[in-house]
């Protein structure tokens, strides 16, 4: 539009000059004289610039006839596409000048103009190879959805631009929510340049989010190799991907190859959660509790999560609850300031009705970090002390108000999830899962005593006594959050 606006600005100025200059001359006086073969002739101002200019545009013609004649000469002396070539430069001349200024058009947002650039470009070049790609993205500006589609159909017929033509209907059918089509047509993409990186990124993407784990890894390789992904972060996604596969394959009931995948994805990140907890499991089932032992204690030394205290407890799931907690010595020496060792020691000791000990382990997590899990297990210490229904009480109306400390997080759209995965529910990112305490507004528990009774196991005006299982924080069959 700007362009456009300039063009007819300078348009009237050039006529405004003109006229105003032709005023001018026609009001000079005198004149000039001219002697042609004996005879004269006498110019005014306005006559002699007429006159120059018409030399001028008889000069320009005589080139043009010089250079037809001699392209004639030529054709006459052999040369059969003498003429045509001359006739050619004019079109390609013309047909160049019409695809800049469409690609000029394009760049300044003006789809329709474009487009009518494009048309004249296709008439004087003939190379659609040139044109559709700019008659194609045009279209898409202007909305014309179908246009677009044909054009990019066009350009499959030609090897040199089968790439282009197979990427843009593959963003079509991304932009429809087609992602069948649009994942068979990354993968045409995909061979076709296998080292460009937007189109590895669809891919890889759409094969996350249909479980294609397998090609999913291949396509990570690829990567690898073209560059585009440092190695540290391709042994971590390769990981998540691996451990994805092997959630898939034991579900199908192959519980060897599952763990055989599961080891895998715990060497190549030995700080994934899930693939210790997997691997872990993984070798309980095959009698090996040292290396099980041995996995989980080095993923709980570089991420302490109450999954992975959960795993170490099924290592021995028929120990006493004094036993549990001297084998839980070897998991927690080496981070005993984590709140999450904090609130593990807790529980193993209310399991092991030392209360006390208990409310030591937890330290000053109280004032520090009061979430609903810390206060509810005062509940515990308290009610396991023999305090009165009122002090415990008041811990678990506290409780019920308190941020529920580090959840599974996904850091590109910020969304919640009860448990890990490989890809966000919400918006699909890849391997954006990270364990980590949510905004306040997002953890908010349900307020009122009316959950009380739920809890406590006794209406809040009742005079009876109320119990607390204490077992519920013990860590035996399960999360120790449970």
């Amino acid at each position: 539009m700007l362009w456009s606006l300039i063009k007819i600005l300078a348009f009237v100025l050039a006529v405004t000059a003109f006229t105003y200059g032709g005023t001018q001359l026609m009001e000079v006086d005198g004149g000039a004289t001219v002697d042609v073969a004996g005879q004269e002739f006498t110019l005014s101002p306005i006559e002699m610039v007429f006159a120059l200019g018409a030399m001028i545009v008889a000069v320009w013609l005589g080139l043009k006839l010089l250079a037809l004649l001699v392209a004639t000469f030529k054709f006459l002396n052999g040369d059969e596409t003498a003429i045509s070539r001359y006739f050619d430069r004019n079109r390609e001349r013309k047909g160049y000048e019409a695809l800049s200024e469409g690609m000029m058009a394009l760049a300044s947002g003006e789809g329709h103009l474009a487009m009518t650039k494009a048309a004249r470009a296709d008439k004087y070049l003939q190379q659609p190879q040139l044109t559709n790609l700019l008659t194609a993205q045009a279209a898409e500006m202007t909305g014309d959805r179908r246009k677009a589609e044909e054009t990019y159909k066009k350009l499959l017929t030609d090897n040199k631009t089968r790439f282009v033509g197979v990427r843009g209907i593959m963003k079509q059918k991304l932009a429809d929510g087609d992602t069948d089509t649009a994942l068979a047509l990354a993968k045409k993409a995909f061979a076709l340049k296998p080292k460009h990186e937007e189109t590895q990124d669809v891919l890889l993407r759409l094969q996350a989010e249909t479980s294609d784990w397998a090609g999913a890894r291949k396509t990570l390789g690829a990567k690898l190799k073209s560059g585009s992904l440092p190695r540290d972060v391709h042994k971590r996604r390769d990981a998540v991907l691996a451990l994805s596969e092997a959630r898939d394959i034991l579900d199908e009931g192959k519980t060897i190859e599952a763990r055989e995948t599961a080891i895998e994805a715990n060497r190549l990140s030995p700080d994934l959660i899930p693939a210790a907890i997997m691997a872990a499991q993984g070798y309980v089932g095959e009698g090996n509790a040292r290396y099980a032992t041995r996995v989980l204690t080095k993923t709980w030394n570089a991420h302490p999560h109450p999954d992975l205290a959960a795993a170490f407890a099924e290592i021995a799931p028929d120990e006493t609850a004094q036993e549990r907690l001297k084998r839980f010595t070897s998991l927690t020496k080496t981070t005993a300031n984590h709140p999450e060792t904090k609130m593990l020691l807790a529980e193993l000791n209310i399991a092991a009705e030392d209360f006390p000990s208990a409310k030591r382990a937890l330290g000053d997590l109280v004032e520090t970090n009061p979430t609903a899990r810390v206060l509810t297990l005062m509940a515990a210490i308290e009610r396991g002390q023999g305090s009165d229904d009122s002090v415990v009480r008041g811990w678990l109306t506290r409780a019920l108000t308190a941020p529920r400390g580090p959840q599974w997080i996904c850091e590109n759209c910020q969304h919640i999830h009860p448990s890990w995965a490989a890809t966000c529910g919400n918006c699909g990112s890849f391997d954006t899962l990270a364990w980590k305490t949510p905004p306040a507004s997002d953890v908010a528990m349900p307020s009122g005593t009316e959950m009380l009774p739920l809890i406590v196991g006794q209406k809040a005006d009742a005079q009876v006594p109320a119990t607390i299982p204490v077992e519920e924080a013990e860590v035996v069959d399960g999360d120790p959050t449970k």
